[in-house]
């Protein structure tokens, strides 16, 4: 095994345990190697490093994260993470960019994420991003709808069901992954009006393990939505 996959293997591992920065220190002394394996881990804990963070390290990030997915996907663009971290990153810069940005990319996350989705289809990771995407229009309002129709011409079909199944298919090929899963179930129930379930998922997001700061903010709204609804 050479250095540079010792090193991926070392990653993976330390991303399990939440270590984004370790991962980062480790992998960016390869950022001129051109390895799609080593950009696409780099976006990725570029997306978490911030969250505890200052708003302009957060930008940075965001933006560092973009690059490395955009120069991951065009090293390898049969690679299913390199398309998950690539959708993904589109969005984060979104969020600095504004909404008209976010409309007219907004296609382009799906498809990326869908393709992946393809490639990996045991990813619950691809499934919860599609269902935030489809969560995201269907919690429009109607001031938001207008705005981005006037962009994209037509708005895509979009319903809190169809967040609803990509969220339990996260779910259901890795139990217990992700607290903001769990909220996002939640969510989407209550939504929905269905108050016996909603309240189920966001108890259990209350008791999620926490790896990321993500994790953390998620718990902390699960636990918020619970003292104030129910």
């Amino acid at each position: 095994m050479s250095e540079v996959e010792n090193d991926l293997k070392v990653a993976d591992e330390l991303h399990e345990n939440g270590e984004a920065q370790k991962v980062y220190d480790m992998l960016i002394k390869y950022k001129d190697l051109q390895n799609a394996e080593v950009e696409w881990r780099l976006a990725r804990a570029c997306r978490i490093l911030p969250m505890a963070d200052s708003e302009k390290k957060k930008k940075a990030f965001a933006y560092e994260a973009h690059e490395h997915a955009k120069l991951a996907l065009s090293l390898d663009d049969k690679n299913a993470a390199c398309h998950k971290w690539f959708g993904i990153s589109v969005s984060l810069v979104g969020d600095y960019l504004g909404a008209k940005y976010k409309f007219e990319n907004s296609t382009t996350v799906k498809e990326h994420l869908e393709k992946a989705a393809e490639l990996d289809p045991k990813d619950p990771i691809c499934q919860h991003f599609l269902g935030i995407w489809y969560f995201n229009f269907a919690e429009m309002s109607w001031p938001t709808r207008k705005f981005a129709k006037k962009i994209l011409g037509s708005l895509p079909t979009s319903t809190y069901q169809e967040a609803l199944e990509h969220f339990q298919k996260a779910e259901e090929m890795e139990p217990n992954f992700s607290g903001k899963n769990d909220l996002m179930l939640g969510t989407v129930f209550l939504r929905m009006k269905k108050m016996d379930e909603a309240k189920k998922w966001l108890e259990k997001a209350t008791r999620s393990f926490c790896k990321t700061v993500e994790d953390l903010e998620a718990q902390r709204e699960a636990h918020k939505m619970l003292t104030t609804i129910f």
